[in-house]
């Protein structure tokens, strides 16, 4: 059964860091995209970053420059270091898996995390 857990997030003010982590088991993590989504409330839930099996990368626009994704195979891990955040920046943060075609649509990833809550403050 695959499941994935998230871990990191937390209350920090606006110009701090988090970096939160995506533990996924299941097996075959190698050969799989895991992408990290945000919910703010009464918004839609929004593509942040992803890395596919290869390891290239993808971010929405406006989290470039400011978030790193990256994978750590050995420990079944995906992470993504935030720095620069900003109010807008907090949300309910989600990981997921798949073998999306395109990254950044929600609905091609399979399996989904609890998430994990981020709140910065001004």
């Amino acid at each position: 059964q695959v499941q994935l857990v998230e871990s990191g997030g937390g209350l920090v003010q606006a110009g701090g860091s988090l970096r939160l982590s995506c533990v996924v088991t299941g097996g075959g993590f190698r050969w799989y995209t895991v992408g990290w989504f945000r919910q703010a409330p009464g918004k839609e839930r929004e593509f942040v970053a992803a890395i596919r099996s290869v390891g290239t990368t993808d971010y929405t626009d406006s989290v470039k420059d400011r978030f790193t994704i990256s994978r750590d195979n050995a420990k079944n891990t995906v992470y993504l270091q935030m720095n620069g955040l900003k109010p807008e920046d907090t949300a309910v943060y989600y990981c997921a898996r798949g073998t999306p075609q395109t990254t950044s649509v929600p609905s091609l990833y399979d399996y989904w995390g609890q998430g994990t809550q981020i709140t910065v403050s001004s």
